[in-house]
């Protein structure tokens, strides 16, 4: 078990995770292009229950995912900087924004969704494990 802390880029909204998982998935759907304001999202979806503040709670915005699923997005009310997200398709879990990681020491991309929204300059790695659309 892993003990992973982050936060916010103002330091308001900050947080401990411990979780076994290491593997970072890639998000090309427009939505995570527009929230991260790149070509991707960096995620690392982890258990709930093994998630806590320890600063300011986030604002939370109601999200209809490209899937069509419903989705939570907690950001800093403050900067604006986002942290996770709660989807339906995973009950239980969050998807954590990596760029709000301390640090990313020893994780990795393993699997890339929505790669038909990917930018048209960026190369599908195909040593990675891709999803045309989402998962399910």
């Amino acid at each position: 078990m892993t003990r992973l802390t982050g936060g916010c880029l103002c330091g308001r909204v900050r947080y401990e995770v411990d979780t076994d998982n290491t593997a970072l998935s890639l998000c090309h759907c427009t939505h995570c292009q527009k929230v991260s304001g790149s070509a991707f999202s960096t995620n690392l979806l982890v258990d709930a229950a093994g998630f806590r503040h320890v600063g300011e709670a986030p604002s939370i915005y109601a999200d209809t995912a490209e899937s069509g699923r419903g989705l939570k997005r907690a950001f800093c009310p403050n900067c604006g900087s986002s942290i996770s997200s709660e989807s339906e398709l995973f009950p239980g879990k969050l998807v954590l924004k990596a760029g709000s990681l301390d640090t990313a020491d020893g994780l990795a991309p393993k699997v890339q969704i929505w790669t038909r929204s990917a930018q048209s300059w960026w190369r599908v790695d195909p040593a990675m494990t891709s999803f045309e659309k989402g998962r399910a």
